[in-house]
């Protein structure tokens, strides 16, 4: 949204300015830090919206600063970077990053991710999305989603959930044995078109299940359909919704 502050975080002079041109031109504040211990220390003074994040940064990488940041903010964070890696990816959304972009990548590209992570964040604020404002209790076997409070209880003990698993679990929660297409979850999720890359997408599937599942490996809640995507399964009878 136009006046949403971003802090910019990249060793590189000239990345940096022309992130920082592009962000501005769409009305945002934006900040700046060239290595990763201002990064967490701007993180904290200057509250941003959103943060675009290099991988590669002098003292404390992306990583390591993704991670000092996720103790006390669920600002989303867009990982940039030129490691195009799927380890390297798996990563940086594992230690809680909300996306990944690999450069080079067109400025456009990047304005139109913001927008729509700034989109979702203002959603959630706003105490809307997924009719939360109905107070709605999601029950299943053995797993507990309470949308009002954003908390997940697995076997009546709460675990922690980025913001982007609880949207992505809610969503498939909600429309239980239905069979949602890579594309389209991952839209429906993140707010853009994938582009054909869900790598973001099943990594986020993928730390989910470690999260919620007995055993991952073997998952009963959140299944794959081949050929598809992926679908919420439950048995005849085994859910309640609590208003």
């Amino acid at each position: 949204m136009s006046g949403s502050k971003i802090l910019v975080v990249d060793d590189e002079a000239d990345i940096t300015e022309l992130i920082s041109l592009y962000m501005e031109r769409e009305g945002y504040h934006v900040h700046t830090a060239d290595n990763g211990e201002d990064a967490v220390l701007f993180a904290d003074s200057y509250r941003p919206d959103l943060i675009i994040l290099d991988v590669q940064l002098k003292q404390m990488d992306g990583f390591d600063v993704c991670k000092r940041i996720r103790e006390v903010s669920d600002v989303p964070i867009l990982f940039v970077s030129c490691k195009n890696d799927d380890t390297d990816i798996i990563h940086g959304l594992t230690v809680g990053g909300d996306d990944y972009m690999t450069k080079p990548f067109s400025p456009s590209q990047l304005v139109a991710r913001v927008k729509a992570h700034l989109r979702r964040q203002s959603v959630n604020d706003r105490q809307n999305p997924y009719d939360r404002a109905a107070g709605e209790v999601l029950r299943f076997d053995g797993l507990v989603i309470d949308l009002p409070g954003r908390t997940v209880h697995v076997q009546g003990k709460e675990v922690f959930l980025s913001t982007k698993e609880f949207e992505l679990l809610v969503r498939l929660a909600k429309t239980p044995n239905r069979a949602f297409a890579l594309d389209d979850l991952y839209t429906i999720v993140w707010g853009h078109d994938s582009m054909g890359d869900t790598r973001t997408l099943m990594v986020h599937v993928s730390n989910l299940r470690k999260k919620i599942e007995p055993d991952p490996a073997n998952p009963t809640y959140i299944l794959t359909v081949r050929g598809v995507g992926y679908k919420f399964n439950i048995k005849e009878g085994n859910t309640h919704v609590q208003r």
